[in-house]
């Protein structure tokens, strides 16, 4: 029989955490340089049941930051490539893809289906990004939401707090002013950066996909800002969560 994989977790977090995760349900969406890679921090904690979404394909410019995307897998779907590795990381993970950017009727149709403990927003568009956030509010699901990874380079400014407590991030200025139309202005837990965004990298593009312009990554920033939201989820659910701050 093999060894235990998960023995290393269950000494930190016993077995009752063992317990809490592999009965969890956790909705991931965005599969991109945030999302990828926080979808594999919470399948390697043991995450029973997962729900990831994104409509994107790999394209050569995300080998830069984003975990499905090496040379083999551009053209692939992007929810193809990540869910073949979670399933080969925990093989009994309850996994669920959607291959689709989700529209607001479709996000209040997956919410409503999911019985979803957590939600993990890690889409960089504002407007179905706002659009998550509202569903997930209106339903009381708890969720955590990347803000702008873009722009920045110095990962000891990556920061977990409340929404009303973002600064130094466009996007997350953007996010509260639509909040704010909807009479939510805290609430939502928030990965973002205080590091003041390099505008000298900043692009303008054709506006597919709800993006009109995006700033430059470099690989570790996305990462740890999944990495956080990862461990926002994880913490909460085993109630090791520093959610006062």
């Amino acid at each position: 029989m093999d060894k235990f994989w998960l023995e290393r977790t269950e000494l930190l977090i016993k077995k009752e955490g063992i317990d809490i995760l592999s009965n969890a349900t956790v909705l991931v969406v965005g599969l991109g340089g945030v999302g990828s890679f926080a979808a594999e921090f919470l399948a390697r904690a043991g995450i029973g049941k997962m729900t990831i979404v994104d409509g994107d394909t790999v394209d050569i410019t995300n080998i830069n930051r984003q975990l499905p995307a090496l040379h083999s897998t551009v053209g692939k779907h992007k929810v193809e490539v990540v869910a073949e590795r979670l399933m080969d990381i925990n093989p009994q993970l309850e996994l669920i893809k959607i291959n689709e950017f989700l529209n607001p009727e479709r996000m209040a149709e997956v919410l409503d289906g999911g019985k979803f403990d957590y939600i993990l927003d890690c889409i960089d568009s504002i407007t179905p990004k706002v659009s998550l956030i509202i569903a997930a509010k209106r339903r009381k699901i708890k969720i955590v939401s990347s803000m702008g990874a873009g722009g920045k380079s110095d990962p000891s400014k990556v920061l977990v707090r409340d929404i009303h407590k973002t600064a130094e991030c466009h996007l997350a200025k953007q996010v509260r002013k639509r909040l704010k139309k909807e009479k939510i202005d805290k609430g939502i837990r928030c990965v973002f950066s205080s590091e003041i965004q390099d505008e000298d990298s900043l692009k303008m593009t054709d506006g597919t996909n709800f993006k009109r312009s995006f700033y430059g990554t470099i690989s570790f920033i996305p990462a740890i800002f999944g990495l956080y939201a990862a461990a926002e989820v994880i913490n909460h659910l085993v109630k090791k969560s520093d959610a006062e701050l």
